[in-house]
């Protein structure tokens, strides 16, 4: 498994959280996710302005494999999304945690939503116990 960057926050889907200097939060999926997944062929974003709710899907990755909603790890506004994953969805595949992001939100509950999720040490943890 590749290094989880110390700055992330994950829900038990495989979902992580970044809250930017701006006060935003970035969402993606995990490298481990990706892996399971396998080779990304599309992904269905959502729209600026849409109104997510933790736990409630808000995009679909489809591989080769399967189709797997992503979920929010945090409630807010859709204020920007990725829209180079339409021409590219590998990008997930070769960067879970920097280019391959999905969506930008406004967080309406910030501090509630991040500390109900993940550390990267506990996340590492799940992914151990879910390999064995």
């Amino acid at each position: 498994m590749k290094e989880i960057p110390g700055d992330l926050k994950f829900m038990k889907s495989h979902e992580w959280a970044r809250v930017e200097d701006d006060g935003t939060v970035t969402i993606g999926i995990s490298d481990h996710a990706q892996g399971l997944l396998g080779d990304l062929v599309y992904v269905e974003l959502p729209n600026v302005g849409d109104t997510l709710e933790v736990g409630a899907g808000c995009a679909v990755v489809e591989s080769v494999k399967a189709a797997s909603d992503v979920y929010a790890p945090v409630s807010g506004e859709v204020i920007k999304v990725n829209s180079a994953l339409a021409d590219s969805p590998e990008t997930i595949n070769e960067d879970a945690y920097g280019d391959g992001w999905i969506v930008v939100v406004k967080p309406s509950n910030l501090q509630e939503d991040m500390d109900n999720l993940l550390d990267p040490d506990a996340y590492a943890e799940q992914v151990d116990s879910e390999d064995e």
